[in-house]
């Protein structure tokens, strides 16, 4: 099993099967437009733009499991991505990515790639999973690791 074995929603309702993206590098990640870690959208939007011809996706998936620090509709979280970051990568429905309602594809990231301590729950917005070409997990990054920390990571995944 691996990524391209889920499905998800798009902001805009629309459902959307991971297996679109089937060849791509992927980073995902859980977003709150409230979070002090929302500055990163910036570093993440460039990213993309640097990346995405050579075959990166960055796949955001807002979430209101911390502190509640994402309750806003879907136009509204995607007003406030537009407005404030520019962000043209794909953004997804809200999930949740604890828990018993956790999304399926969020609780498949979290047992590939355990946290410290081989923890499973997802601690903050901003974790991120880099995903290789095949589907499967390669690292999961801490919500404090900036994106131009994850460079030569994702390098070396797209050079595969």
């Amino acid at each position: 099993m691996n990524v391209f074995n889920f499905q998800a929603t798009s902001l805009a309702g629309k459902p959307v099967k991971l297996a679109e993206y089937r060849g791509k590098v992927l980073l995902i990640l859980n977003t709150a437009s409230k979070c002090g870690f929302a500055t990163q959208y910036e570093a993440l939007e460039e990213l993309y733009h640097r990346f995405k011809n050579r075959g990166l996706e960055i796949l955001g998936f807002p979430c209101n499991q911390f502190a509640s620090q994402e309750p806003g509709s879907a136009a509204e979280i995607g007003a406030f991505c537009e407005r404030n970051y520019g962000i043209s990568f794909p953004m997804f429905a809200k999930i949740d990515v604890n828990g018993d309602h956790a999304h399926p594809l969020w609780k498949h990231l979290k047992a590939e790639a355990p946290g410290f301590l081989g923890t499973e729950s997802i601690k903050w917005n901003f974790t991120k999973f880099l995903v290789g070409r095949d589907g499967k997990v390669i690292r999961r990054y801490a919500p404090r690791t900036r994106p131009d920390n994850m460079i030569v990571e994702i390098e070396k995944a797209l050079a595969q």
